[in-house]
């Protein structure tokens, strides 16, 4: 009976820690997190089904015209009248054949126009990718900012107690007064503040992250993990936006765009053409008997129907020009910018980093002892609390900043060259 009990008991437990292991999820990536999103994001998904229409609309691009059959039947006599009356004796049977021919490459040029479209359509699902690429590494470094504000918050509000706790006993002690006492519990409440903000923060972080991934994780279950730091190593601009100018996705789409004007230019100008007509007719004449024959049909370009539309493509070539020129000083423009903010944002990182965090903490820790002693008064001490507070909130508002302006040069190059 005991040996059942403790099967029971072993079972329950496993089942139990099976169950947790279930609820539990690994913290993910930034590379997890980028392959979740290119598989499931609706808005990605819907451009890959127009990419596959574009190819879809080649085949139609290239097809052949189809022949024509017509059959006739004529000089049936079915009245009555004379000796040699037959109903069918003078019928005539005609069979024709007619094939349209298409000059100066029409069907080519229209299966070389539907090509670059398709050119444009994946340039501009790339242009697509990396713009939500960018909403979603935003949404990612804002998780991990309120992930480390929160852990700032309860570092803060840890200290704090233990400060409490040392100052009431200072109070029994007689060291202090009710009221110095009363004024540093009033204080907690700013750290208490702190924490229920940050936790709000990262809970909306992770909601908005989920929504890109289309993910229903329960925000409880979903976590990300990622360096929260920055880096001063950068390339040189004029790498930066060589770079750009290779990668951009949308300046591709506008050189594409270009192509195709002067495709789509060709093919007004080859529709412009004259298309014969071939058939080729066999039938049945009761005085010959049976006899074949052929013939070609040539329109006649009196008036030319086409010009109106040569000369629009023959403009929209210069709109392409000029567009694509739009396009390119706007990635200069973005990357400029971007790379500005980066490198500002660096400078003042490290400043931190050498210098203002280590005399904050120096600061706080100096006037918390010498009010511990009687040496500081307790507006000295919340002024050092309320400093050491800010700019270690500071530090990580600065990081995230810079985070997101490396998130910002990636999106103007087009590509990752800030990981």
């Amino acid at each position: 009976m005991k040996a059942v009990l403790r099967r029971l008991c072993f079972g329950l437990i496993l089942t139990v820690s099976l169950a947790r292991g279930s609820l539990a999820q690994k913290a993910l990536s930034w590379q997890e997190v980028r392959e979740r999103f290119e598989l499931a994001n609706p808005s990605l998904l819907a451009g890959q089904v127009g990419i596959d229409e574009s190819r879809a609309m080649e085949t139609t691009a290239y097809l052949r015209p189809n022949p024509n059959l017509a059959l006739t039947a004529d000089q049936i006599n079915p009245f009555p009248g004379g000796p040699a009356h037959s109903t069918w004796g003078s019928l005539l049977s005609v069979a024709s054949v007619n094939y349209l021919h298409e000059r100066q490459r029409k069907r080519e040029l229209r299966l070389a126009s539907a090509q670059d479209a398709t050119k444009i359509a994946v340039s501009s699902q790339a242009d697509l990718e990396r713009s939500l690429i960018f909403s979603l590494r935003t949404a990612f470094v804002q998780t991990l900012h309120g992930k480390a504000v929160l852990d700032l918050a309860k570092e803060n509000l840890s200290y704090y107690d233990h400060v409490l706790v040392v100052n009431r006993d200072r109070y029994k002690a007689g060291a202090i007064a009710q009221v110095d006492l009363d004024r540093l519990e009033l204080q907690r409440v700013q750290y208490e503040s702190d924490l229920q903000s940050a936790e709000v923060s990262l809970r909306t972080a992770k909601i908005q992250l989920l929504a890109l991934l289309n993910d229903r994780t329960p925000v409880e279950q979903f976590e990300v993990t990622g360096p929260f730091d920055f880096s001063n190593q950068m390339a040189p601009l004029n790498d930066v936006r060589q770079t750009a100018l290779d990668t951009r996705p949308d300046l591709r789409a506008a050189l594409q765009a270009v192509e195709k004007a002067k495709t789509d230019h060709r093919l007004a100008v080859a529709n412009g053409s004259t298309d014969p007509t071939f058939g080729v007719d066999v039938g049945r004449n009761p005085p010959i008997d049976q006899y074949f024959g052929f013939g070609v049909n040539i329109p006649l370009r009196i008036f030319d129907r086409n010009q109106g539309e040569k000369l629009r493509t023959k403009l929209d070539i210069d709109r392409n020009e000029k567009l694509m020129e739009a396009t390119r000083a706007q990635v200069f423009g973005d990357v400029d910018s971007a790379y500005a903010m980066l490198a500002s944002n660096g400078v003042l990182l490290q400043s931190y980093k050498d210098r203002y965090l280590q005399q904050a903490s120096r600061v706080r820790d100096t006037i918390s002892f010498s009010y511990e002693h009687g040496a500081a008064s307790l507006l000295d001490f919340l002024n050092a609390q309320a400093d050491y507070r800010g700019v270690q909130l500071n530090y990580l508002n600065l990081i995230a900043s810079y985070l997101e302006a490396a998130s910002q040069l990636n999106l103007a190059v087009g590509r990752e060259v800030i990981p």
